[in-house]
């Protein structure tokens, strides 16, 4: 028998509620996000702190660990488009923060901002597309940008890369990880193979694998309530066009 449990931080394995990891990893990203609004704060005025987080394909750490902050003035997700300087430009919005507190913290997804550094043709060593280095590119354009207005900018940036999975489970993670294990022995002793186990709808599920991988990796929706949220907190102006496809594929209306 073939059973299978679905693995990723970055909690895009579809149909599921989530992966196991993704509430330790996101635990754990507070504590960059704290590192990055004491830099910020340290450094007054115009302090700025950058944290890069995983998430290659989806922006659900980035979102989810912003959403469990609240000190997070700018989050930037694969789903949603970059917009760097007008009316809906984060560099604006980044000064407008700064020049309210003094200070402004920001959160991006490894993978945002294909859509201005473009695509690598590149692999690693695991044969995954290489991303651009978003990080280093929003540091260099928001020093830019104050420089532009006749002011500097201290900007700090923190890439935890490994250190928010590089940690033991923690009790929701540790008690999702046991309910896994037993479902998958429990489906292969009731003579099921070629699943996967994972919570739907918080109920215990198996789940065929060619159909997870099928539609696999998943996306956070860009009109859905999680990036509302986000938007509610942050006060960040809303990219996501109207009367066009998100890249979920649904139609995005006024």
């Amino acid at each position: 028998a073939v059973a299978g449990i679905p693995k990723t931080i970055d909690n895009d394995v579809d149909y599921i509620d989530r992966s196991f990891g993704f509430i330790t990893s996101v635990e754990q990203a507070q504590d960059a996000i704290r590192a990055a609004k004491t830099e910020a704060m340290c450094n007054l005025p115009n302090g700025i702190g950058i944290v890069k987080l995983m998430g290659r394909s989806s922006g659900f750490i980035a979102a989810h660990a912003t959403l469990g902050s609240g000190d997070v003035d700018l989050c930037l997700v694969p789903e949603v488009p970059i917009v760097l300087d007008g009316e809906k430009g984060c560099l604006p919005h980044v000064w407008e923060s700064v020049k309210q507190k003094g200070y402004a913290v920001i959160v991006v997804a490894e993978g945002a901002g294909e859509e201005l550094l473009g695509e690598s043709t590149e692999t690693d060593a695991s044969g995954n597309k290489k991303l651009p280095m978003i990080g280093e590119f929003l540091k260099s354009e928001i020093g830019k940008y104050f420089k532009g207005r006749g002011e500097e900018a201290t900007v700090k940036y923190i890439d935890p890369s490994y250190m928010i999975r590089s940690v033991p489970a923690n009790a929701t993670d540790s008690l999702y990880c046991m309910q896994l294990g037993q479902n998958a022995v429990h489906g292969t002793m009731a003579g099921y193979t070629g699943f996967s186990v994972g919570l739907l709808n918080n109920k215990m599920c198996l789940l065929p694998i060619p159909e997870l991988v099928a539609t696999s990796p998943r996306q956070m929706d860009a009109r859905g309530r999680t990036w509302e949220r986000i938007l509610g907190i942050t006060r960040q102006p809303n990219t996501v066009e109207t009367g066009k496809r998100s890249k979920t594929g649904s139609i995005l209306c006024r």
